[in-house]
């Protein structure tokens, strides 16, 4: 018989003897690289948040506000069971040559998604820590922000633990999309992120992610230098703050999000 490790703890509490410590949660919010930790079997882990967006292009310019959310389900056997979106979305945009405005609400459309992690690393040997993630994005959302048919997506994520509580970690991929015509193609997607402790219960990382790389006949390549810190409240709760500077024409100018996750 398996005895979940919170009743586990109860029971050792109500003998006198000592808890062995919880591993702290471990969230794939707030920057683009995906941990390779998957959530323990029959546990349900939240991230979600709000985000705000800009950008200015000539005499236009955007707002949009969004609230992004992923579920993350422990399957076992190294396996989770995710789904991800763009919450709740609401869109302004206004030219200034024309003065006029227009806005949009609703919701964004869903990923659904498995991580299963192949390998646990080994700061010894130099072995990273991996896991392989395979989307789905649906397009469930709202008229306004509705993708087109089902987009399917590959990711693997490789993390090393280094000396002195710092980390890197590099994420790869691929993704099938739509352009505007109505065609599809294949774009990829890489990430590279580096962490560390700043104080107890502290992170903080940088990182340079490009989540579509693509030509511009197919809406270019979005990229972005982000940056943000994490506090651990205990050891199944997490609050974040990010910043998202764009790099390329088609990135939004300045993004910046707020986070809250919480494992049951």
């Amino acid at each position: 018989m398996t005895i979940h490790p919170r009743w586990l703890g109860l029971l050792l509490c109500a003998a006198g003897l000592p808890v062995p410590a919880a591993d702290a949660i471990n969230t794939d919010r707030p920057d683009f690289v995906e941990s390779s930790d998957v959530v323990d079997a029959g546990r349900l882990q939240i991230e979600t948040g709000v985000s705000v967006e800009r950008d200015r292009s000539g005499t236009l310019s955007s707002r949009i506000r969004s609230t992004p959310t992923l579920l993350r389900f422990g399957l076992g056997h190294e396996l989770e069971a995710r789904i991800e979106g763009d919450g709740l979305l609401r869109s302004r945009s206004s030219d200034s040559a024309t003065g006029v405005t227009s806005t949009a609400s609703g919701a964004a459309d869903v990923s659904l998604g498995i991580k299963w992690r192949s390998a646990g690393g080994d700061a010894k040997t130099g072995a990273p820590a991996t896991a392989w993630l395979l989307h789905v994005d649906v397009d469930s959302g709202s008229a306004a922000f509705r993708g087109s048919g089902l987009r399917p997506s590959l990711r693997f994520v490789a993390e090393w633990d280094l000396a002195d509580d710092w980390s890197i970690g590099v994420m790869p991929g691929l993704m099938r999309d739509t352009d505007d015509n109505g065609k599809h193609f294949v774009a990829g997607l890489f990430a590279v992120t580096v962490s560390t402790e700043i104080a107890p219960r502290w992170h903080a990382f940088a990182e340079l992610a490009a989540p579509r790389i693509a030509p511009s006949s197919r809406g270019g390549t979005m990229a972005s230098f982000d940056t943000g810190v994490t506090y651990a409240i205990g050891n199944d709760m997490q609050v974040d703050l990010a910043l998202l500077r764009g790099l390329t024409r088609q990135t939004p100018d300045l993004t910046v999000g707020v986070g809250f996750s919480i494992r049951f």
